[in-house]
């Protein structure tokens, strides 16, 4: 194998993964959506829900490693060359960096929509106006 295929890539993925593969690339597509989608909303980075996103990447990072331990047919023991530890070292960053960035985007839109229930005032006045009216009584 001389030059990289990304279709040859594909099928590999797909041999080990199976339907996972796909349930991770959308996964993927629809994180980084949410995610521009926040940024494009927020218009900033929030540093506190960053640093708690990170100290959850870290899980993600060695998830990461479980899965494709579980995937693969080779262990950590098998890991003998530059290449290998080089490989799991990207998987697990891969793993890190990804699920910060689901990590981040779930707790903004979260914290989005928190704010949201708490300052709508239409949903505030018609609460107020259920609570005061009373119930009409059937005979």
């Amino acid at each position: 194998m001389k030059e990289l295929d990304p279709l040859v890539l594909l099928a590999v993925f797909q041999e080990m993964l199976g339907p996972l593969l796909w349930i991770l690339l959308a996964v993927v597509v629809l994180g980084l959506a949410a995610f521009a989608a926040l940024l494009v909303r927020e218009k900033r980075i929030v540093s506190r829900r960053l640093v708690r996103s990170e100290a959850l990447g870290l899980v993600g990072g060695a998830l990461a490693l479980v899965l494709m331990a579980k995937v693969s047919s080779s262990g950590f023991t098998d890991a003998g060359g530059p290449a290998d530890w080089f490989l799991i070292a990207l998987v697990f960053g891969l793993g890190m960096i990804g699920s910060t960035i689901l990590a981040y985007t779930a707790a903004g839109w979260w914290s989005a929509r928190q704010a949201a229930a708490k300052t709508d005032p239409a949903r505030d006045a018609s609460a107020a106006r259920r609570l005061s009216t009373p119930e009409p009584t059937r005979s």
